[in-house]
């Protein structure tokens, strides 16, 4: 059997008719790597690092969208 690391990996298709690309190319960069990580989260090894990743990226997007919307009160 032939595990595909890079078009289709298991830890990315693991539901049923969806892959996770398809999911995360709706979002912008922070968001969708955050659900990325939690998509794979129990997938890959590491859930509780996967699943701090994911915080990260959710925490980045937080504050972006804090600074985003300061400047717009100042205009």
């Amino acid at each position: 059997m032939v595990v595909e690391k890079v078009n289709h990996p298991k830890h990315y298709s693991n539901l049923p008719n969806i892959e996770c690309i398809d999911v995360v190319e709706n979002f912008n960069f922070n968001r969708g790597n955050a659900i990325k990580y939690i998509w794979r989260a129990s997938e890959k090894g590491n859930e509780i690092e996967d699943l701090q990743k994911a915080l990260w990226y959710i925490q980045r997007e937080i504050e972006r969208m804090t600074k985003a919307n300061g400047k717009k009160k100042e205009k």
